[in-house]
């Protein structure tokens, strides 16, 4: 952004081509997807999960942003919480049907189908009882790592999303109609409960969707690390997408400040470091431990190309947009936060990949391997695209009657118009 007026920073964009790309994502990654599962369907169960996981990440680092807006009572995030809202919306619109696949591949020796259970504990418990019964690993982490348990775990998360998200979205709404004290109060109640779900939520399915491929690995840290590279990576993605919204069609144009992109900026930069402090927290913990429970996650992925993923996730997952966020002026600047906000993107991949791969592959992932992870991905994300869209176009680009509104846009109002305002709860 340059340092002159405000119609110079965001100068209209014609998008108007890219309106059938979630379409056109959803085609190509469904094609490429299916011609996986014909071909290799135990690789075709990975790649669905990873994409999985990427598209949890997404909606519940949305679910999150709204919930802190309503925790600190921020006024600065009122132009952006609809689009937040509607990212966490998907919790609970989207994130269920995604998951039935998962479901299909987790349960598919005991349904009869000839596929390879993605969990190699599960198949244990399903075909072969008795084994599994001198499993200590699966012992020690009774009631969850069980077949009832991974199922409660996935119906518990889903429910409480539907809950939680869905009630922040409806009083958000019910609020642009009405503009009652009532609403607010409501949001709030939802929040100050919410983040106690979100915690639980997400450390759960963390644990049973992603760390229990490896089920004998311990980590306390893992549900956090996954927490700040979902939230780091969402961050960057409502930063493109007020940025656009503010350039096309004006339909923020007049609620979106520098503020507002500059307070963005400084989130993508504390977690970043946030980020780089858990990961390595969790690496130096467990390295100067050195016990064999948890030190063999990390040895596995010292081999192959996981060595060079590894690499590649300290200096660009981190040094990276660390150094490029160091200057006040850059989180103002879209020739860097654009770039940025595609190399989040990468580098969320390449974490996923990171974590899940070695599963299938021990030895390291393959072209095709990324390939099917791509298509897959590309699916889910011309999906959630689609949904956010519909959301979107649907309802007010912004709460309209939010009484924080006129403090994020730094105007003064005076308290005789707030009594005369419609919708004003006398």
């Amino acid at each position: 952004m340059s340092s002159h007026g405000e119609s110079e920073k965001f100068v209209p964009l014609d998008l108007s081509r890219w309106k059938n790309l979630p379409i056109v994502l959803m085609v190509l990654g469904g094609i490429g997807a299916l011609i996986g599962l014909a071909v290799d369907p135990k690789q075709f169960g990975y790649s669905w999960l990873l994409a999985f996981m990427f598209a949890v990440s997404l909606c519940m680092g949305g679910f999150f942003l709204t919930l802190i807006h309503h925790l600190f009572d921020a006024s600065w995030s009122v132009p952006i919480r609809r689009i937040n809202e509607h990212l966490g919306a998907m919790t609970y619109q989207v994130l269920p049907f995604l998951f039935i696949p998962i479901g299909i591949y987790a349960m598919a020796p005991a349904i009869g189908l000839h596929l390879p259970s993605l969990y190699p504990w599960m198949n244990e418990l399903l075909t072969n009882p008795a084994a599994a019964g001198h499993d200590h690993a699966l012992q020690a982490k009774q009631p969850l790592f069980t077949v009832a348990g991974f199922f409660g775990v996935a119906a518990f998360n889903f429910v409480m999303w539907f809950i939680f998200a869905r009630g922040l979205k409806a009083w958000s709404l019910k609020q642009d109609e009405t503009g009652a004290a009532e609403c607010t109060l409501k949001m709030r109640f939802y929040a100050s409960l919410g983040i106690f779900v979100f915690a639980v939520t997400l450390t759960l399915g963390a644990i049973m969707w992603m760390k229990a491929l490896m089920h004998e690995w311990f980590s306390t840290m893992y549900p956090v690390y996954y927490f700040a590279g979902s939230v780091w990576m969402t961050l960057a993605t409502v930063y493109l997408v007020a940025a656009i919204l503010k350039r096309q069609n004006g339909q923020l144009r007049e609620v979106l400040k520098q503020k507002q992109f500059y307070f963005i900026g400084s989130l993508i930069f504390a977690f970043t470091v946030f980020y780089a402090y858990v990961t390595f927290s969790q690496y130096f913990i467990i390295w100067n431990a050195n016990m064999p429970e948890e030190t063999f996650w990390y040895a596995v992925r010292e081999k192959g190309n996981f060595w060079d993923l590894g690499m590649l996730l300290i200096f660009g997952h981190f040094f990276l947009p660390f150094l490029s966020l160091l200057r006040i002026d850059a989180k103002l600047t879209l020739p860097v936060m654009v770039p940025l906000f595609v190399w989040a993107w990468i580098m969320h991949f390449v974490d996923l990949e990171f974590n899940i791969g070695p599963t299938p592959h021990p030895n390291g992932i393959t072209a095709g391997s990324v390939a099917l992870d791509l298509a897959c991905l590309a699916f889910m994300v011309g999906l959630l695209a689609l949904v956010w869209l519909r959301n979107f176009r649907a309802h007010a680009p912004y709460p309209i009657r939010d009484p924080r509104l006129a403090e994020g846009l730094d105007m003064y109002v005076a308290p005789s118009d707030i009594a005369t305002a419609p919708g004003h709860a006398k």
